[in-house]
């Protein structure tokens, strides 16, 4: 957990967090998911994301249950949907998430991705929190470099705190010019679905391979542990991968131990080429 980013502000944090993307929407395993972020921040893992659109505010409350005795450790961060956007709906959407999340602040609040509301009425939404102290920063979500463009023009420098996008070796179209517009604004990257959906790109061989010359203080590394720090070795990037249970959580909070060589790298942008040419931005 040594690895850290900071925040255009000089706030520094754990360059790893913990997502909760389709936490909260089953009895049978919320014991679990509970158990697991509460090791997670025990052990130093600050940054859990969470957003209204998760199972309908569900993440939210299983979140604010979680995080509760530990309040002041965690920097907590949840988003507005686009449809919500306007400076009511904003301004709504955002007292409803701390109720459900049990405090009185969120510490970065997203817009989730873009919509039809014009980005400069959000932007003064958000600017109106912070003046009421219900909000530290704000950011955005799945933003490509031509919606960052346009954010440019209605917000100061260093303002947008993130920009939270789907960032891994499946997902590399935005190494092309997205994570140097980012950095070149002091907005930190945050990487959801940093090991994928589903476990196909953790089947790979490659990632096999690798994990075989590598060792965590969790035993033998694993592919999700090497995909992970492939995700962590980029500056400026915060990833938030999900861990329902504790003991996958410990074999995630294990990952920033690994140090891929320049073979590892080699090998990897071999089976993962890097982008040549500007992508669409890609979501989940």
């Amino acid at each position: 957990m040594a690895k850290t980013i900071t925040l255009s502000s000089g706030e520094s944090l754990p360059a790893l967090g913990v997502g909760t993307w389709n936490m909260g929407d089953s009895q049978a395993r919320r014991a679990s998911e509970i158990e697991s972020l509460r090791y997670a921040i025990t052990q130093g893992a600050k940054v859990v994301d969470t957003a209204e659109m998760y199972g309908n505010g569900r993440s939210e409350t299983l979140v604010g249950e979680a995080i509760q005795p530990f309040r002041d450790q965690v920097f907590l961060v949840s988003k507005v949907l686009p449809s919500n956007a306007s400076a009511r709906g904003v301004a709504q959407s955002c007292r409803q998430s701390l109720r459900r999340l049990g405090t009185d602040r969120l510490d970065l609040y997203l817009l989730h991705w873009r919509g039809s509301v014009p980005l400069a009425e959000t932007v003064e939404a958000f600017r109106t929190l912070q003046r009421e102290g219900l909000i530290r920063y704000w950011g955005v979500s799945n933003f490509d470099t031509r919606d960052m463009r346009e954010l440019d023009a209605c917000m100061q420098a260093g303002e947008c705190a993130a920009n939270q996008i789907l960032y891994s070796l499946e997902h590399r179209g935005v190494e092309y010019d997205l994570l140097g517009a980012d950095m070149s604004r002091r907005s930190v990257t945050m990487a959801y679905s940093p090991i994928g959906q589903g476990g196909a790109l953790l089947g790979h061989p490659a990632l096999a391979r690798m994990a075989a010359r590598h060792v965590t203080s969790t035993g033998p590394a694993t592919p999700a542990q090497i995909a992970l720090a492939w995700v962590l070795r980029q500056p400026n990037m915060l990833a938030i991968p999900k861990a329902g249970s504790p003991d996958h959580m410990r074999q995630n909070l294990a990952a920033p131990e690994i140090t891929l060589s320049a073979q590892d790298l080699t090998e990897l942008d071999s089976a993962f080429p890097p982008p040549r040419t500007r992508q669409p931005l890609e979501m989940i």
